[in-house]
């Protein structure tokens, strides 16, 4: 049995308020605040978190967790599956709300997923638009499909994209909606090697475009290193490390910092880094010990010949 009940207030800040309160048999979740800043407001952070606390059947997956994403800062968020990544994104998104504490977030936030999830009856124009007030605007769709680079793929049906482009028609998705923050939840963890690299790429220049804060939850340590101004690592229902990234872009995964900085979030992560071990195949052989076996015997042979019937001889200092 649950039992909500929740109260709205705005104000001509453009500041909205949703406090909830209740119990659930299901998840044990608590009470908790959720402040939407509209366009109005004074904005101070990207998103604010204090407190926050998520249980699901009587197990806690966030505890106390307290978190501030600035303005404009590309935040990346690695740690083991389960250990709630996925769970404060959907948070912040607003598409979860038994929760315990506070949470700050801009009215205009949009997120995009590792499965794209476009409407396969409608054109990819019409997705990009989906949700928006007023008539389906083609123009401003064609404007944002462009600005990913699909712009030519505006009137096919979703079936025809390949991985690639659907995630592309997500990100312009979120795009359109000018959000201040954008939630991404391993958007290319479906995708192959290349098509990855590159919308990593379109990524960090959507970024820089647009200027709004990023949360993208991944496993991918080298890609939170390319992309994010700074990596946390959650683990145990908060945030346990953390590492603010301090390397030009575009980042060179050869560099040296760039290379002990994955050695230390994957120590964190408690996964050993492959590539600082040593190739066996290029590491020098080592010298064998000296011989410690006494001179040969002059019943021992050192010619490789043997008596008709005989095995062949042992040599001194050679394994039989």
């Amino acid at each position: 049995m649950t039992t909500d009940t929740s109260t709205s207030t705005s104000t001509d800040t453009g500041t909205s308020t949703d406090t909830g309160t209740g119990t659930d048999a299901g998840t044990g979740a608590g009470a908790g605040t959720r402040t939407d800043i509209g366009d109005g407001a004074d904005r101070g952070a990207g998103a604010e978190i204090r407190g926050l606390t998520r249980v699901f059947d009587g197990r806690t997956v966030i505890d106390g967790l307290d978190l501030t994403i600035r303005q404009g800062e590309f935040v990346a968020l690695l740690g083991a599956s389960g250990c709630g990544k996925s769970t404060l994104l959907r948070i912040l998104a607003g598409l979860d709300d038994e929760i315990s504490g506070e949470v700050t977030v801009p009215s205009r936030r949009a997120a995009a997923f590792q499965s794209p999830r476009l409407m396969p009856w409608l054109k990819v124009w019409r997705n990009v638009v989906l949700g928006l007030p007023g008539k389906p605007d083609r123009a401003l769709a064609a404007r944002h499909l462009a600005e990913v680079g699909i712009e030519r793929r505006a009137g096919v049906w979703p079936k025809t994209l390949s991985g690639g482009e659907a995630q592309r028609v997500s990100l312009a998705r979120a795009l359109v909606r000018d959000p201040e923050l954008l939630l991404l939840d391993e958007p290319f963890g479906a995708l192959d090697a290349l098509t990855r690299a590159t919308a990593q790429r379109l990524v960090g220049e959507l970024w820089q475009r647009h200027g709004c804060a990023i949360l993208l939850v991944t496993h991918d340590v080298e890609e939170s290193l390319l992309l994010a101004d700074r990596v946390l690592v959650m683990a145990d229902g908060g945030i346990a490390h953390e590492v603010t990234v301090g390397l030009p872009r575009p980042r060179s995964l050869g560099s040296p910092e760039f290379v002990a900085l994955r050695g230390q979030l994957l120590a964190w992560l408690g996964v050993r880094d492959a590539s600082a071990t040593p190739d066996p195949e290029s590491a020098p052989t080592p010298s064998p010990p000296p011989s410690t076996s006494p001179p040969a015997s002059p019943s021992t042979s050192t010619s490789p010949s043997s008596s008709p019937g005989q095995g062949p001889k042992t040599f001194e200092g050679t394994p039989p």
